[in-house]
């Protein structure tokens, strides 16, 4: 896949799955547009996630993530780095299904506890032991992943490169649910 996709490439999943550096990848290779939804809405709030849950909350986060996600799409990005938790609003789950070629990328708990469990700034980490916490997101949005997923692939044991290729391939992953 060399030209820009027809229509943005969205990638959703566990936190330590990869989005954000696979995004920064893909829009790179295809020369397009990328929108980090967390980093957007940090700049946007003038604080980082974690002080946001603090502050105003979850629902709030969820919220305004949903308003940056629509703002991103609107403004004509090309591949969307979305929040793990962005699925839990069947509004945003119908919004990515309808506009965009969403892409999950599956990471384990283990691994993915691996890669973010020391990282400060992870409010759904905060005091727990990173991966039964990491299985338990899991366990919650693994079905809601897979309805709004066009296709899967998996990161386990595979660079951020290794994964953007596998994305730009075309490679047969299964169908969301």
């Amino acid at each position: 896949m060399s030209a820009s996709p027809a229509r943005p490439l969205a990638l959703v999943g566990l936190m330590g799955a990869g989005k954000t550096a696979v995004a920064q990848i893909l829009g790179e290779r295809l020369g397009v547009t990328v929108a980090d939804l967390d980093a957007y809405l940090e700049a946007a709030e003038g604080c980082s996630i974690a002080e946001l849950f603090e502050r105003e909350g979850e629902a709030y986060f969820r919220r305004r993530e949903g308003e940056v996600l629509r703002k991103a799409l609107r403004a004509g990005a090309r591949v969307i780095a979305c929040g793990g938790g962005v699925v839990l609003d069947p509004s945003h789950r119908a919004l990515l299904r309808e506009q965009c070629d969403v892409v999950w990328l599956e990471v384990s708990p283990a691994e993915a506890a691996r890669r973010v469990g020391g990282t400060p700034g992870r409010p759904l980490l905060a005091g727990a032991a990173p991966q039964a916490r990491l299985e338990a997101l899991l366990a919650e949005r693994a079905p809601l992943y897979a309805q709004v997923a066009h296709r899967r692939v998996d990161t386990e044991g595979r660079s951020p490169e290794a994964v953007a290729d596998a994305i730009l391939a075309g490679e047969p992953g299964r169908a969301g649910g």
